[in-house]
């Protein structure tokens, strides 16, 4: 049934295709390496994969998770990898464990094309993040006409700050989950 929604997705001219380590109780890239990855050429399609906060403990796991990531897709590079769920706290973390140096690394060495994050907090928050880290290239927001003045998610308020700092955004929750 997943190989069918790959193939339907293809022959409708999408190609960019999201996963993180804990997605299906971690079948998900294994998925997308049998549905995606085996079935059709690696430059015709755009794969996205995560630094899960639930993955990594301290500053040497961070190679770990990513290689077992690599190894799980069957590629040998990113096109994009975020780092995951970023807020206050998990922000925090990851600079204490160097997370962001680590991504900058990889893409230095060719296993990572574009370096982000998908974000869930306040926009101050990611505009604090995006200040101490300019050399993030893209951010995931939540962007749905529910959440656009919603005092928690601020989606208009996270766009403006993406948007200050020059950003590309990449969509998630456009139906808010299927609730739209």
């Amino acid at each position: 049934e997943f190989t069918k929604m790959v193939d339907t997705f293809i022959d409708a001219g999408f190609n960019y295709f999201d996963t993180a380590r804990g997605y299906l109780d971690g079948k998900s890239e294994t998925a997308l390496c049998e549905c995606l990855v085996k079935r059709y050429p690696r430059e015709s399609f755009v794969l996205v994969d995560k630094l899960s906060p639930g993955y990594v403990k301290c500053h040497e796991d961070i190679r770990k998770v990513f290689f077992a990531q690599l190894e799980s897709l069957g590629v040998d590079y990113l096109d994009v990898y975020l780092m995951h769920s970023q807020n206050r706290f998990h922000f925090e973390r990851y600079k204490k464990i160097g997370a962001y140096e680590e991504a900058f690394k990889l893409k230095a060495e060719g296993k990572i094309k574009c370096v982000g994050l998908s974000f869930h907090d306040t926009a101050d928050v990611l505009d604090n993040i995006l200040t101490e880290y300019p050399e993030v290239e893209v951010v995931q927001l939540q962007v749905n006409y529910y959440d656009y003045e919603d005092k928690i998610v601020q989606s208009r308020l996270c766009l403006e700050v993406c948007k200050k700092h020059n950003k590309p955004v990449i969509v998630m929750e456009p139906v808010r989950g299927g609730m739209l």
